[in-house]
């Protein structure tokens, strides 16, 4: 083997122009297929946090029936001393809320919304954690002070510290009416959240509705690879109850997902698979040109077999010098945009795909590995070709030519 492997890397240094423009294009074709990469996935990772933030947690639990009527009718106690059934190594947090809709009105302007008590401390897990607050958030579970998105604070043509009028379905199936003081306004990516979304403390809606259930809680974790066990195990503990993730609540944000997945593959396929026909005809072009020198060997009683792992080990060297010469390339592409790409020009539009106004890229190892394994197992298939070729050539022949 070290014997071929000498003899591969001399054959490589005896086209160097040829060979120069063949490991560049190995180079460039895999730099472009690493860095596109980090980029489908920062889009595949904001897809999941904005779905995830979006008051839906990893695993989300309600009860029978709420997901067709969301009123506070369809709800559920829990106990004090109630945790998610979930290790508390991969649990982030977890919140409690009354989510219900209602009608908000200021001395203007009048708007459907969704009413959601919350406990302002178990938020963290939820777009609250990142949201620009203007004025006052909520301090307690029992504020009874509003905090409303911004988008829709001008929509209502109103102003932190004025009053507005919620009117909404209570625990008995009658109306409930009553003034709130706005403490403040949230900003977030996006009008959709600011225009739905009004939080009032939780203990104050429970108050109001005269109800101590709540209508939804939701869990978030460290890792979505637990997501499923969570949800099962959740699932065994809460049985008179729904217990559902992201990927059923959020069935758009889930089938995107899964499409920037088989974006990266079919991106890899396209690019690395035109680049294996230049591999074989360059392969093909340096093989018949030593095919009086093979002969020459075969005639000295090299086997068939030792050709082909030659031509094999000379397409491997090639790839695997390409490999990481394009890896050491996407990772210098990487390092330059590593703070993100502003797209603030486009918001409107990407909105409408669930991409942020800032596309940051990330890069797994794991894909860098995929990249890697996989365009080695294409160059050995690449060199299959001309090894078989040359090998159909008797030594006498070869001689000759």
């Amino acid at each position: 083997m070290k014997l071929l492997l000498q003899l591969s890397i001399r054959n490589l240094l005896r086209h160097k122009r040829r060979n120069g423009m063949l490991l560049l294009a190995i180079a460039v074709a895999v730099a472009g297929v690493n860095a596109s990469n980090t980029l489908l996935r920062g889009y595949q990772l904001d897809l999941l946090d904005t779905a995830v933030s979006n008051l839906t947690g990893h695993v989300k639990v309600h009860a029978p029936g709420y997901r067709d009527d969301p009123t506070i009718m369809n709800s559920f106690v829990i106990e004090d001393s109630f945790t998610p059934d979930v290790p508390s190594d991969v649990l982030l947090g977890w919140a409690p809320r009354v989510r219900i809709p209602g009608v908000i009105m200021s001395e203007r302007e009048t708007r459907g919304v969704q009413l959601v008590g919350i406990e302002p401390g178990a938020e963290g897990i939820s777009f609250l954690r990142d949201a620009v607050i203007d004025g006052e958030f909520l301090t307690a579970a029992d504020d009874n002070r509003v905090v409303l998105g911004k988008e829709l604070l001008r929509q209502l043509e109103s102003d932190i510290g004025r009053r507005l009028v919620i009117i909404t379905q209570g625990a008995d199936g009658l109306n409930r009416e009553r003034g709130y003081r706005i403490a403040g306004s949230y900003d977030v990516q996006g009008t959709g959240l600011e225009k739905l979304f009004v939080f009032v403390g939780l203990e104050h809606l429970q108050a109001l509705l005269e109800t101590d259930a709540v209508t939804e809680v939701s869990v978030r974790l460290t890792t979505e690879n637990y997501r499923e066990p969570a949800k099962l195990s959740m699932a065994a503990s809460l049985s008179d109850l729904e217990v559902m993730d992201w990927q059923e609540l959020e069935p758009q944000a889930a089938e995107m997902f899964l499409f920037a997945d088989g974006v990266i593959y079919v991106w890899f396929l396209l690019m690395m698979g035109a680049l294996t026909f230049g591999l074989v005809n360059s392969l093909a072009a340096a093989v018949m040109e030593r095919v009086k020198e093979l002969g020459m060997m075969r005639a000295l009683g090299m086997q068939k077999r030792t050709v082909v792992v030659q031509v094999v080990v000379e397409s491997c060297v090639m790839m695997a010098l390409g490999v990481l010469a394009g890896t050491l390339l996407g990772a210098l592409i990487y390092a330059a945009i590593s703070d993100g790409i502003d797209l603030t020009a486009w918001s409107d539009g990407i909105e409408l795909f669930g991409v942020a106004s800032l596309l940051v890229p990330v890069m797994l190892p794991s894909d860098l590995l995929t990249v890697a394994f996989s365009s080695m197992l294409l160059g050995i298939a690449a060199s299959l070709y001309p090894a078989w070729r040359v090998v159909q050539v008797q030594p006498l022949d070869a001689l000759r030519s």
